[in-house]
């Protein structure tokens, strides 16, 4: 009877250990990413992000390079912006127009060769028209030589932004090589190409660093000259500015104002979309759609399934405290311990309806030795991270309060007590 007894109590504690090694594995588990959904997309790559934090909500095939045609044409803008932001350009700044820049072909045929145009005008033409010859003759003048010199301006860029391996650049238009002619690149060889999610991080990038972008990729139309009988239309055929024109209104995407369209007889049709609702920005990329109506269909059904089926979600508010790490030891302060709480909110884009069990928060203390007064309210003491689905996003954890230094005579009685309440508990152990 009692090898039985004893039979039955390790069953059941080898059934506990079991299970509490189950339970061990399955919280030690990473998120799961987001469900695979099929939006029967007629495109050999998509891909959707949140403009804000560079979260991915879809994706399909977004790793395969192709070549993106005129949607390079967003790098440009970054380069252009930024060397006007830097102060080693200005806006009013006078662009020549070169020999190659009046003879490249495509979107544009603007410029007549040896003409002076303001770089701002030069960048509305790029920005709106998809202009080519604006494109060549903005990369000449930022990088005050070639346009092959600006394209490797372009692939040190796309490295800084932690493009995949397979981004390359080769001019400033994202035409082919073939298309160049006799101004096609001599040190730089290959074709311009981008996966979908290096487009979307470009995009993301440029919205971020220079929102004022979407100001100019937003106008329908505008005369490149006074004088212009004609004005520029944009390429953009989704443009919430479309709503009331007879021939884009079916087309018109509300609050979609960019960013950049493209289409060569290799690339297809492609379109990188950015659109705002509810304070959700979010940006959608379309490469190798067959014909051009197919580029917007295609992205109003990625746009159309991250506003329907995701919001903004406020898992942290600003000030609030942490459950886990509500405050941490001081060492050689007056106070033994100050209180934390978040630096600035935490907030990202879930499904709608998300369960709070379902943002994981982890919070953690900085290094011991960075715990030592004097501390000023507002100083860094750790961190705490929301896990969402795989996507993660993290906040500073500040001090609530000043901590003031202990004096040495104050540090000395506290030590001499520590030392006799040890041996104390020494003595009972």
């Amino acid at each position: 009877m009692l090898l039985s007894v004893r039979r039955v109590s390790m069953v059941l504690a080898t059934a506990l250990l079991v299970q509490i090694g189950s339970m061990s594995v399955i919280q030690s588990q990473p998120a799961m990413a987001a469900e695979a959904v099929d939006l029967k997309l007629d495109a050999k790559s998509a891909i959707l992000m949140d403009a804000a934090t560079g979260q991915i909500l879809y994706e399909f095939n977004s790793d395969t390079a192709l070549p993106p045609a005129s949607m390079s044409k967003m790098m440009t803008e970054y380069l252009v912006m930024e060397s006007v932001k830097s102060g080693k350009h200005k806006l009013d700044d006078m662009v020549p127009t070169s020999q190659y820049a009046a003879d490249v072909i495509g979107s544009g045929d603007l410029l007549a060769f040896k003409e002076q145009v303001s770089l701002k005008d030069m960048f509305s033409a790029m920005s709106i028209y998809s202009a080519n010859d604006a494109s060549v003759a903005l990369a000449e003048f930022i990088s005050g030589s070639t346009e092959e010199d600006f394209a490797k301006m372009m692939n040190e860029k796309a490295k800084q932004f932690g493009l995949s391996d397979q981004a390359h650049f080769i001019n400033a238009t994202g035409l082919s090589r073939a298309d160049l002619g006799k101004y096609a690149p001599k040190e730089l060889q290959g074709e311009t190409m981008l996966t979908a999610k290096d487009a979307a991080l470009i995009a993301y990038n440029l919205i971020k660093d220079y929102p004022e972008i979407l100001e100019t990729t937003k106008i329908p139309s505008k005369k490149f000259r006074e004088k212009d009988k004609t004005p520029m239309i944009n390429w953009n055929w989704m443009l919430e500015g479309n709503k009331d024109n007879t021939n884009f209104k079916k087309y018109a995407y509300p609050g979609l104002d960019g960013l950049k369209t493209g289409s060569t007889d290799d690339a297809g049709y492609c379109f990188t979309g950015t659109a705002v609702r509810n304070g959700v920005r979010l940006i959608s990329v379309v490469m190798g759609t067959p014909k051009e109506p197919k580029r917007f269909e295609e992205t109003r059904k990625v746009l159309d399934y991250g506003f329907n089926n995701f919001e903004k979600k406020q898992v942290l508010a600003a000030n609030s405290e942490i459950d886990s790490l509500k405050v941490v030891n001081i060492k050689k302060g007056i106070e033994l311990q100050v209180g934390l709480a978040t630096q600035e909110e935490v907030s990202l884009v879930a499904k709608k309806g998300a369960a709070p069990e379902e943002f994981k928060i982890t919070a953690a203390a900085v290094d011991e030795s960075k715990l030592v007064a004097p501390i000023t309210k507002g100083d860094v003491l750790g961190t705490v991270k929301v896990n969402y689905q795989g996507y993660e996003k993290t906040t500073n954890l500040i001090a609530t309060a000043d901590v003031v230094q202990a004096s040495w005579f104050r540090l000395m009685f506290r030590a001499i007590g520590s030392f006799f309440s040890d041996m104390l508990a020494g003595a009972k152990s």
